[in-house]
């Protein structure tokens, strides 16, 4: 099982590899190294990129699982700079649950975990072009951009986002970019 994950996970950080130019192949590969790395819990962080810069927010349990989230990111391929909103916070015994954290900290952590979610979901789905969909959470509301080739891709996209635990509403802001005429 974990080695038909670690195939997966390698399979797409190699195709993201020719895609990381754009913001959403960023982002993508960061999550793609991230799941990867052995010492980071990427389903806690939430990975943004806009111009090239890479927001990290989520928990992560140590300084040092937050140290090597944010150098995958540094050194990922198109990466011009990275702004570091992560939170540790212990999961060690006697310490804070989740539960007790405060309103806008739980809410982030479901926030990553919803988007992580989603994101996984369209990245195994064969009819969904997921590389080049970005997702955003707020407040449980999901919110997918980019592009994809055909109206089927953008419900389909749109459907896989609504399946995810925890969601409160998905905000379709797709565009529908059809591939010119062969000549």
């Amino acid at each position: 099982m974990h080695g038909r994950l670690l195939l997966g996970v390698l399979g797409t950080a190699v195709f993201v590899v020719g895609c990381s130019q754009s913001d959403s192949g960023i982002t993508t590969s960061v999550k793609s190294k991230l799941v990867a790395d052995d010492m980071v819990k990427a389903r806690n962080i939430n990975v943004d990129t806009r111009d090239h810069v890479v927001t990290l927010m989520g928990t992560v349990q140590s300084p040092t699982e937050e140290n090597r989230a944010i150098e995958i990111a540094r050194n990922t391929k198109g990466v011009a700079d990275v702004v570091d909103r992560l939170s540790v916070v212990s999961s060690e015994p006697g310490a804070a649950p989740t539960t007790g954290l405060e309103p806008s900290v739980r809410g982030a952590v479901n926030d990553a975990a919803i988007t992580s979610d989603v994101k996984a979901r369209l990245l195994a789905d064969s009819d969904v072009s997921g590389l080049r969909i970005d997702v955003d959470t707020s407040n449980g509301v999901v919110t997918l951009s980019g592009t994809v080739a055909n109206p089927g891709q953008k419900a389909r996209a749109a459907e896989l986002a609504g399946k995810a635990d925890n969601v409160v509403r998905v905000e379709d802001n797709l565009l529908v970019q059809q591939a010119p005429p062969a000549r």
